[in-house]
């Protein structure tokens, strides 16, 4: 079958097994996000958010199928204004994926998030990549390698919180052999975790100098609301009492 984006092979039975697995690990990722913007760049026609707690949640592609069209290298947001930015395979088919990720740690609030999904160069899907003509999707991208993605975030300032691999299976067509191969994925996240045909990456914008702000206390309010010690005659008066009553 000839696909001509991203979006069309992952109709396939390949392209379902991966995105069967990545939408578990988003699912579960921004579940405990919170804040009050996200932005999907990228894959307009999959609604990758619809787990999160986010109120507004906005998908952007330089597809006519997205709800705002960008240009992903130039991305029409605030400076720190996005508390949560997800990017499934955004930057393995752009010319300019080190700009692409400058742009979006501007749009990023101050402990921000940022999900990223890629394909995995050091595994049987780059393998397939390799022996491709490279001419159809997703063979035809630049699968990038998950050290250079780690180094790009450390850059920027973009700390590495959580990340995992997953699709150990081969890439094929027939859905009974993918069926049959299922074995291979806990077997792979314990035997050879780093060979999964892709990876995810959750990431955090971490602001030098900045700390959680404390309340500021009124000392002189706290030492009125502190209990005060009961007076040394308060305590004789009390066991006198007691020993009044045991006899």
């Amino acid at each position: 079958m000839s696909t001509t984006s991203l979006a069309d092979w992952l109709e396939s039975s390949h392209g379902h097994y991966l995105m069967e697995r990545e939408q578990d690990f988003i699912d579960q990722s921004v579940a405990d996000i919170f804040g009050y913007n996200a932005v999907q760049i990228g894959l307009p026609q999959y609604d990758l958010l619809h787990a999160s707690r986010i109120p507004l949640r906005v998908t952007a592609a330089s597809d006519p199928a997205a709800k705002v069209k960008v240009d992903v290298d130039e991305l029409p947001f605030e400076s720190g204004s996005i508390d949560l930015v997800l990017l499934p395979h955004v930057l393995e088919f752009n010319a300019h994926p080190h700009q692409i990720l400058r742009e979006v740690e501007r749009i990023m609030m101050p402990e921000g998030h940022v999900i990223i999904t890629g394909f995995n160069p050091r595994s049987l899907w780059g393998i397939r990549r390799a022996l491709s003509s490279r001419m159809e999707y997703p063979w035809c991208g630049h699968f990038i390698s998950l050290p250079r993605i780690k180094d790009w975030l450390a850059l920027m300032g973009l700390e590495v919180v959580a990340g995992r691999f997953a699709c150990y299976a081969p890439p094929l067509t027939n859905p009974a052999w993918l069926k049959r191969l299922r074995f291979m994925e806990p077997a792979g996240d314990r035997w050879w975790a780093v060979c999964g045909g892709v990876y995810f990456l959750q990431a955090i914008k971490r602001v030098p100098g900045m700390r959680p702000i404390k309340p500021q206390w009124n000392e002189s309010l706290v030492e009125k609301l502190l209990p005060v010690r009961p007076k040394p005659k308060l305590n004789r008066e009390l066991s006198q009492r007691r020993n009044i009553r045991s006899q």
